[in-house]
């Protein structure tokens, strides 16, 4: 149970290679995949974490093992957290840098293709502002997590009715 099959070393090397790796496959798949998960992303995500399984533990199923494995994802993560936080130019690579949609009612088609953005999830993110079409937005811009934040026209009151 305590006994490792493999150095521990050997565990940690593993470990941050699978990270690293895993790190620029998603940046590379887009933002929709991290930041809206459809039940095709999610399924990904739970096969990714099996098949990488044998290559970060080289067999070891000991519980040392699993938790020398674990201890370097969680210290990558904070090891990469806390540069990107320090270093502004490695966190506009790891995490991108948001990117308008849509500017003063217009749609950004070629934008949303790159993002693999489609018309209904735009669509949606519109109406989860409050907004039924394009035409009344001033910016809707793609966060780095995924998220679609959208800033309406300013409405200018009808004097007719005065």
């Amino acid at each position: 149970m305590w006994q490792l099959a493999v150095p521990w070393w050997e565990l940690v090397v593993r470990g941050v290679v699978v990270y690293l790796f895993l790190l620029v496959f998603l940046r590379l798949t887009g933002r929709r995949q991290t930041g809206q998960y459809a039940p095709f992303d999610l399924v990904l995500l739970l096969i990714l974490s099996n098949a990488v399984q044998n290559s970060m533990n080289a067999g070891d199923n000991s519980l040392t093992g699993g938790l020398v494995s674990a201890g370097t994802l969680i210290g990558c993560h904070v090891l990469l957290a806390r540069l990107s936080y320090r270093y502004p130019r490695l966190r506009h690579w790891i995490d991108g840098r948001p990117k308008v949609l849509i500017r003063e009612g217009v749609v950004q088609q070629a934008l949303l293709r790159q993002e693999q953005i489609t018309a209904d999830d735009l669509s949606a993110a519109l109406r989860a502002n409050g907004c039924l079409n394009a035409h009344a937005v001033e910016r809707a811009t793609i966060e780095t997590n995924g998220q679609i934040t959208v800033v309406l026209r300013r409405r200018i009151p009808d004097l007719d009715g005065i």
